[in-house]
């Protein structure tokens, strides 16, 4: 499904008054270093091809991680996408979210709009509990929490103010959750983690895994453990550092029911 996507006319500047400090959501960041995974977990529902293998043409490799410089430092400014989209889920209170992406990270806000949609679209993602709905909002509407993606020196900032530090060896590394924000940052948008790469896991599951994270925090929910070697790692545990003999899962439902791991 292709929409159509309008850049923002409003910018937002990072380090403001907006940058509320206090007790955030905590984001990915009790760990020294990632570890080593092993496989993907399988989406929610996986409909059969109807095409034989034998007249499939070779599918092209997934794409691990995005070619290409990835900017360690923006402006410190947003863009939000100034569209408004569908309502995500059938029943539960509306949350209204907007999109924003650092001037001078080289992505586009309405592109980044459109791969958070599709993460919090589903099936598998929180608006599956039936309690809930999301709807992205444009700049001037009334709105619950913001998703942000910031070069790695913005989104260390932002997080800071927040009081979540997000440093892995001296270097803003991880996402987070501050008090209305979920904050992406695009060193891992583009680059994904070494053991989702060494197990070959496309970066489209990393990018919906870090979007359902973090606006899981939002939501309220806390960090939680692999419940089982080979077992899929839930969406509220710290994927961006390890998986402990889970496998790579970018989703809080499975089946239509909430999968989850024991509280951290």
């Amino acid at each position: 499904m292709v929409l159509a996507a309008v850049g923002a006319a409003v910018m937002l500047v990072a380090g403001g008054g907006e940058w509320l400090r206090g007790a955030a959501g905590a984001g990915e960041v009790n760990a020294s270093a990632p570890s080593a995974s092993t496989v993907v977990a399988a989406p929610p529902s996986v409909a059969p091809s109807s095409v034989s293998p034998s007249a499939s043409p070779s599918p092209e490799p997934p794409m691990l991680r995005q070619p290409g410089p990835v900017p360690s430092a923006g402006r410190g400014s947003f863009e939000i996408d100034d569209r408004r989209g569908p309502v995500l889920g059938t029943a539960g209170r509306v949350r209204s979210y907007r999109v924003a992406a650092e001037v001078g990270s080289g992505v586009e806000p309405g592109e980044f709009a459109l791969a958070v949609q599709e993460a919090l679209t589903g099936p598998g993602s929180w608006v599956d509990s039936g309690r809930l709905r999301l709807r992205q909002v444009p700049e001037g509407s009334a709105y619950d929490f913001t998703v942000y993606l910031a070069t790695a020196r913005t989104a260390g900032r932002m997080c800071a103010a927040g009081g979540v530090d997000i440093r892995i060896g001296g270097r803003p590394y991880t996402s987070c959750r501050a008090p209305g924000k979920a904050i992406i940052n695009l060193e891992r948008w583009r680059l994904s983690v070494p053991h989702y790469v060494e197990a070959k896991v496309p970066l489209t599951v990393y990018r919906t895994y870090v979007v359902n994270h973090e606006v899981g925090h939002e939501l309220g929910h806390r960090h939680e453990r692999c419940p089982g070697k080979g077992k899929p790692a839930p969406v509220m545990m710290q994927q961006t550092l390890f998986l402990n003999g889970c496998v790579a899962n970018p989703w809080p439902y499975l089946d239509g029911r909430r999968y989850a791991g024991p509280p951290l």
